[in-house]
């Protein structure tokens, strides 16, 4: 018997499926007039909360690998009373039944099974915390070098940072040192806006709780914070033994050897004492998508930072590059629906009324009246980080933007720039090197392989002057970071001098 292949074809289509596909109905947009009465509303109420004692921040949790990171929100959720004893008990059980009962409190955070049998941290798990005058947004980044970009995205939505470093001999010095991931982390965070951070001196039993070990690392990192960009004022330090709670919420056990030496403020302390920034809710609304999936309900569920402005449940968002829209059927914050978010919150948006096929990691959502700017080429001013290769113009790099990872080049040496005030020290450099400042040409490029897809596609971004979160930069070479900086439109006078030469062009031309 013969097989016609085009009854086949047609067949794989189902077009004479009995059984209908489900549909999901359109999600009605809300009225533009109603739009605006509810970001009013949640002007009105967002600038009372900045007044309340009660105000809300993110922190991401930096370190090397395996400093104890996880393992510390874990026991840091179960001391506050946000994680019940069955589920500790759980965590427990399945630890230790795959051979990983040391992980057990990590397993709050670390969720997935390839985190639980590798013992690592992979992408970003988040959790809320509340302490008496604070409610903080947890964000637990991987410390292994491989997953350094889950880490940028992390670090992109974070309003302050708590370093996690290992006490132990040998151990803190192998994330310390070159290539450690203690240092690396330290300038991601703070070349990312981050300004205020916590050092948590974690395992100080694995030293006998000395007071030397401790002071030793502290005097390390304080000249290193300084050089990176902390203020001394905003940065704290204190000591911990997470896996046993050992000054994460309270000064106990009584006996424990490290209140021989040690009386300053717990961890949850120093928490709770964060300074939660300004938010520009009068800002174009911005929101860089983080990560996409398909949640319980209806729709595409989308992740994220609100980076400017309210987003509103109800209404109607592009969804930049392209032209497509989406409608925001529900604001989520921690399984809590809300009819708002402000600017500085981590939220997921319920999506409905959109073709998943438009929505990317790094698409930012506007209003359809106040729509995010493309580029494939920008000016920036960066700052150059402890480099063993020079750069020099031409060169390949990988640019990081929120949760975006495109390919890139640095097409052009600008000028290198006085790091104190920002003037011109030397006009078109032929190399830049460690710690220098300078004005450089980005450009976007495809990708390696042939075809369609190896195309430069524009990314959204905006000013540094005009959104400081939608204007930041990471450029990395080789698995390295070798820079960071923002996106600086050309001076007045660099205009006026390409003006200039223009002119010069089209009388020659004539």
């Amino acid at each position: 018997m013969t097989v016609d292949q085009r009854q086949l074809d047609i067949a794989g289509l189902n077009l004479d499926d009995d059984d209908p596909l489900e549909v999901i109905l359109d999600e009605p947009a809300k009225p533009p007039a109603v739009v605006e009465k509810l970001i009013e509303e949640a002007k009105a109420a967002l600038t009372a909360q900045e007044k309340s004692e009660k105000r809300s921040l993110s922190l991401v949790v930096v370190g090397h690998v395996d400093a104890g990171k996880s393992t510390m929100m874990g026991r840091l959720l179960y001391e506050l009373g946000q994680i019940d004893e069955k589920k500790r008990v759980a965590n427990e059980r399945g630890s230790a039944k795959m051979g990983k009962s040391s992980f057990s409190w990590a397993w709050e955070l670390d969720g997935t099974q390839e985190e639980r049998e590798r013992g690592i941290t992979m992408d970003i798990a988040l959790q809320t915390l509340n302490t008496p005058h604070r409610i903080i947004t947890i964000l637990d980044a991987p410390g292994h070098r491989d997953f350094i970009p889950n880490m940028i995205s992390g670090a992109s939505q974070a309003d302050s940072a708590l370093l996690v470093v290992d006490a132990a001999v040998g151990e803190f010095e192998a994330g310390f040192d070159r290539g450690g991931q203690t240092r690396e982390h330290l300038l991601l965070v703070r070349s990312l806006g981050v300004s205020q951070v916590i050092v948590a001196v974690n395992k100080l039993d694995q030293v006998e709780w000395a007071k030397s070990r401790y002071n030793e690392i502290v005097q390390l990192l304080k000249p290193f914070l300084v050089q990176s960009g902390f203020h001394p004022s905003r940065t704290k330090f204190v000591p911990v033994v997470a896996m046993e709670g050992v000054n994460l919420t309270r000064r106990e056990p009584a006996d424990c050897p490290l209140f021989k030496w040690y009386e300053g403020p717990t961890l949850v302390d120093l928490l709770d004492a964060l300074d939660p920034p300004t938010r520009d809710i009068n800002a174009p609304l911005r929101f860089p998508i983080s990560n996409i999936f398909k949640g319980t309900t209806s729709g595409i569920t989308v992740s994220g930072r609100v980076c400017g402005g309210i987003v509103v449940a109800g209404e109607r968002l592009r969804i930049v590059p392209g032209d497509e829209s989406a409608t925001v059927k529900l604001i989520d914050n921690d399984g809590e629906s809300l009819p708002w978010a402000g600017a500085g919150s981590n939220i997921n948006l319920i999506l409905t009324s959109v073709d998943p096929v438009s929505l990317n990691i790094g698409s930012v959502l506007c209003r359809p009246g106040s729509i995010i700017p493309l580029t494939f080429s920008f000016i920036a001013r960066i700052i150059v980080f402890d480099i063993q290769i020079p750069i020099t113009a031409g060169t390949s790099i990988e640019l990081f933007h929120h949760s975006l990872d495109v390919p890139a080049s640095i097409s052009r040496l600008i000028s290198v720039l006085d790091r104190s005030n920002g003037n011109v020290i030397k006009s078109k450099p032929r190399v830049l090197t460690k710690n220098m400042s300078a004005e450089v040409e980005i450009s976007l490029r495809g990708s390696l392989y042939s075809g369609p897809a190896s195309r430069a596609l524009p990314i959204p971004i905006e000013p540094f002057s005009v959104n400081k979160e939608m204007g930041r930069i990471l450029v990395r070479r080789g698995g390295e970071t070798i820079g960071a900086g923002a996106y600086h439109p050309l001076r007045a006078h660099q205009l006026r001098l390409i003006i200039g030469r223009l002119g010069v062009v089209m009388e020659l031309l004539t």
